[in-house]
């Protein structure tokens, strides 16, 4: 071999191992601990060690690409369980399956002021980790009616809300919804899912969760009504307790 051609393969490979190491030091250092907490979340009498951690991007560090929860049981055993990225993210322990030993609730906001809320159930009684998953937003048929109308159909119980939207019929004509008040086209509103979703005290007095489902009109700003909805979870499943339905006044 050439001693130019050999010093120049050492030099690439000098370049391309600096490269390396200096990725992964870059990649160690944009791990952050958002929050930590110690408690026995397995029921043996012991601590764990429960760490909320996420990576920013490097342009943008109010947004977390990954998120995820590190449990340090007291038997050495280790977990991760994965989030969805988002702005904002925050735990606390529960005991939402009503086994005696708390449960760790995870929330994930994805966007900024009045983005949806993604929440995340687990479970790790007795070291055996249970995805308890969180109950699914209501469904519901919605859309706009003639005559500057609306209505919400909640799948669950069958009920039907109907909301007087004529305080906002300027600004549908403008935006075309309405000519001489009938719908120039079938339109449905806006059924958002949860913006609140968190743990609440039942009238039996366990723990249940209880959220909130944004319904807007034709855009994003344009809310309608509220959906609350309160759960329990019962027999290794959510039951659904009660909804209501509450109109936001513009």
């Amino acid at each position: 071999m050439k001693k130019e051609t050999f010093l120049a393969f050492v030099g690439f490979f000098l370049i391309s191992l600096t490269t390396v190491v200096y990725a992964a030091v870059d990649e160690k250092d944009k791990t952050i601990t958002i929050s930590e907490q110690k408690a026995d979340i397995t029921g043996d009498g012991d601590l764990e060690t429960i760490l909320l951690k996420g990576v920013p991007y490097q342009d943008e560090k109010s947004f977390l690409k990954k998120i995820f929860i590190e449990v340090s049981a007291s038997n050495g055993k280790n977990y991760t369980i994965p989030l969805e990225s988002g702005v904002k993210a925050s735990f606390q322990l529960v005991d939402l399956n009503h086994d005696g030993v708390k449960d760790v609730f995870a929330s994930v906001q994805t966007g900024g002021s009045g983005g949806d809320v993604l929440t995340f159930l687990h479970s790790f009684k007795d070291f055996n980790h249970i995805d308890l998953t969180v109950p699914e937003p209501v469904e519901m048929e919605s859309r706009f009616l003639k005559g500057y109308q609306a209505e919400i159909k909640i799948k669950e119980t069958g009920k039907t809300y109907h909301f007087n939207l004529k305080n906002r019929k300027p600004y549908y004509k403008k935006l075309g919804l309405y000519y001489k008040g009938k719908l120039n086209e079938p339109t449905e509103l806006m059924v958002h899912s949860y913006s609140i979703f968190k743990p609440v005290q039942l009238k039996d007095g366990k723990l249940g969760v209880k959220g909130v489902q944004r319904v807007a009109g034709i855009a994003n700003g344009d809310t309608i009504a509220n959906v609350e909805s309160t759960w329990s979870y019962s027999n290794k499943k959510w039951k659904l307790l009660d909804v209501k339905v509450m109109e936001v006044e513009e």
